[in-house]
């Protein structure tokens, strides 16, 4: 698949293909996907049937008075849902994980706990290291707030582990977990193309600025997201009671995985197709090159696929914006017997003008420097939920707008299952074909794909049917609002 690519190394030249023989092709498959919010690990047949599902919520921990990743956490969960995998006859794992994190490795162990991206650095580190970043036209990657450009985090990093970072081998987040799996270091290209000041999209290589820092030489060798690294530790092998023979997957950025799953639709396999990923962050992710530049200072930015290929990307914090409007209302916006009251709900939300203005994460989106607020607000929960759901929607549509999506577009992730966010987005959208999986097909999927790309999503596409209200006037009194307020 990547013959072509330039910008991989050899690891060891490790030649384990994971369907070598017809008992690989048999075996089960584990995705382990540990986002910002979650960890989570998932038990899969061979054709893209979905055995289990173990979740566990990621603790914040503080270290030298800094936020960092539970690392050491996730690994004693990780280990104990592997055991209880141990009586299947697993042939493959694959690590996915959010772009915004690295691990530093020294004599084959982690050297220090991994930030976490909203750890704000010092006033001083960041300026400093700002004036060092290579120019958004070299990298597409904006400066974001805190950590979120990893480029950033390691900058702070040499700042307080000097001596740790002047040894250490550096490995992204995903990469850090094929290493815990296999004990062999390498890096991944959709890993560092996403945001985090280190890639060149353009040239295929490490950034101006990685190279002056001399993080392109601490890097592990890059490698495809589909490469067999190695296998299963033999002490994990032994604790676990899984086969030492299981092969790890270098594995790759969770959006871009969600992105390789999409692919395996007929609909959106060509032409200039959108995805747009929801969870904790919404992005939207068009290959399309037939649009405007984008624009630095709305939270744009260019992933690179696990093809080595850019990919034109507007994001916002939606998830964690859904969660902090509907405050103490518990039950989340996508739980579907609470679909048809929902609906309902949005118009009423219409009929009284409520809207919440962006932002409510600073310096994210493509409202980065507005406040944000309530304008009518709703007390009543399906009112408050709904209303959540078509800001959710608004903003989803200028993301859009941004990428330039044409054509066809697919939700995916948690919130695909909100039908007033969905269907909200469709009646926005009404040059799009707005389309929801009808069965899971989310990172985990695209994560399988690497192992087997001729996989075929399971159930196809469901059309979304547009909201029946008026959501063009009440969308030009939103951008009439958010037009009056005063910048931040």
């Amino acid at each position: 698949m990547f013959a072509n690519a330039a910008w991989y190394g050899n690891a060891g030249e490790i030649d384990l293909s994971p369907h070598s023989t017809p008992e690989a092709k048999a075996a089960a498959l584990v995705v382990v996907d540990l986002g910002k919010t979650l960890a989570k690990a998932s038990l899969w047949s061979a054709d893209g049937v979905c055995l289990d599902r173990q979740a566990r919520p990621n603790a914040r921990v503080l270290h030298d008075g800094i936020a960092r990743l539970d690392a050491v956490g996730i690994a004693g969960w990780l280990e104990q849902v592997l055991a209880g995998w141990a009586d299947r006859n697993i042939g493959a794992i694959v690590p996915v994980g959010h772009g915004a994190a690295a691990a530093a490795l020294v004599d084959d162990a982690l050297a220090f706990a991994p930030f976490d991206y909203e750890a704000a650095l010092p006033d001083a580190v960041l300026a400093h290291y700002r004036a060092r970043r290579a120019p958004f036209a070299q990298t597409g990657s904006p400066a974001l707030p805190h950590g979120l450009n990893l480029g950033a985090q390691l900058f702070w990093m040499e700042r307080v582990h000097g001596a740790a970072m002047a040894r250490a081998t550096l490995v992204p987040w995903a990469q850090y977990w094929a290493w815990w799996l296999s004990g062999v270091a390498v890096s991944e290209v959709t890993s560092l193309g996403c945001h985090t000041d280190l890639w060149n999209p353009g040239m295929g290589g490490f950034s101006s600025l990685a190279v002056a820092q001399g993080w392109d030489t601490r890097f592990a060798p890059v490698v495809p997201a589909d490469r067999v690294v190695g296998t299963l530790r033999p002490g994990l092998a032994v604790r676990t009671g899984l086969s030492p023979d299981v092969r790890v997957l270098a594995g790759l950025h969770d959006s871009n995985a969600a992105l390789h799953a999409a692919r395996g639709f007929a609909e959106m396999a060509a032409g200039p197709a959108t995805v747009l990923s929801t969870g904790t962050w919404f992005i939207a992710m068009c290959a399309s090159a037939d649009a405007a530049p984008l624009p630095e200072a709305r939270d744009c930015l260019i992933n690179v696929d696990c093809h080595g290929q850019p990919v034109r990307s507007a994001r916002f914090m939606g998830g964690r914006e859904i969660e902090s409007l509907i405050e103490i209302d518990t039950r989340r916006v996508d739980i579907r017997p609470d679909q048809p009251a929902l609906i309902a709900a949005a118009a009423r939300v219409l009929a009284r003008g409520a809207m919440h203005l962006p932002t409510l994460a600073p310096g994210c989106g493509p409202f980065p420097d507005r406040a944000g607020g309530w304008i009518n607000m709703p007390h009543d929960g399906f009112e408050r939920r709904a209303a959540a759901c078509l800001y959710a929607a608004l903003v989803a549509d200028v993301a859009l707008g941004l990428v330039g999506a044409q054509r066809t577009l697919l939700v995916e992730g948690r919130f695909a299952h909100a039908e007033v966010f969905v269907r909200a987005l469709a009646g926005l959208r009404p040059d799009l074909a707005v389309h929801v999986p009808h069965a899971d097909t989310d990172v985990a999927f695209g994560a399988l794909r690497l192992i087997d790309p001729a996989l075929a999503p399971p159930g196809g596409l469901v059309r979304v049917i547009p909201l029946d209200l008026d959501l063009v006037s009440y969308r030009n009194a939103w951008h009439a609002a958010v037009a009056a307020q005063e910048p931040v």
